[in-house]
């Protein structure tokens, strides 16, 4: 029997190592990745802007990590996120190298990093705001929780149309760069749709592996105490 239980107590910690380090190594990652993005970009001012998220984002869950941990998928998104940010920043949105290749070899008007990024605004946020609202809220379980997800989202690209409005009339011309409209006169309206479409998918699509993860911070944090 104590043989068993020893094994017991360290099979956890083993299999427990790797959840620990990976935010550690993600946030890693984007801390690199955000050095080398401000070396040498299209425009400072743009940069800023792009990875402003970031900025303020990183510093936050660093500081309230202990108190509130986050799921490895959620972990694996933000960084994600992060990096397609910091690449819309150096380049410009309108001049990401993929983007321009992506552009040519399908022949389309223009170039769709930024189509891309605007799906990611959808995408992350949804289990971004799914995982606060189980956590912080009794809509945990609820048939509310889905559409009220992808509701915050949508409403979530609505406010940074208007902070790229905003920037557009302090700006004007300068702003263009961070606008990336590339002369479509509804983008506004395309950039809301591709964030409400990455909402849903991420809704669909990870809702169940979101769950489990969930469950496993959940029953953690009861060890714990």
């Amino acid at each position: 029997m104590p043989a068993v239980d020893t094994a017991s107590r360290l099979v956890p910690a083993a299999t427990g190592a790797p959840r620990r380090h990976l935010p550690v190594l993600l946030a890693g990652l984007v801390t690199v990745a955000l050095a080398v993005s401000v070396w040498q970009p299209h425009d400072l001012m743009t940069w800023f802007l792009e990875t402003f998220w970031i900025l303020v984002g990183l510093p936050v869950i660093v500081l309230t990590w202990r108190r509130f941990p986050l799921t490895n998928l959620l972990c694996c998104l933000l960084a994600l996120h992060a990096l397609v940010l910091m690449v819309g920043g150096h380049y410009t949105y309108a001049q990401v190298p993929l983007g321009d290749w992506a552009r040519d070899t399908f022949g389309l008007d223009r170039n769709p990093y930024d189509r891309l990024g605007h799906l990611m605004q959808g995408f992350v946020p949804a289990v971004l705001v799914r995982e606060l609202l189980s956590r912080t809220s009794p809509l945990r379980g609820s048939r509310w929780l889905a559409p009220l997800t992808v509701c915050a989202c949508l409403a979530f690209s609505a406010l940074f149309e208007m902070f790229e409005w905003a920037a557009a009339v302090i700006g004007g011309a300068a702003a263009d760069d961070f606008l990336a409209t590339q002369g479509d006169v509804w983008d506004t309206q395309w950039d809301m749709f591709c964030a409400l479409i990455g909402a849903t998918l991420s809704v669909l699509l990870l809702s169940r592996l979101h769950d489990r993860q969930l469950a496993a911070l959940r029953a953690r944090a009861q060890s714990v105490v």
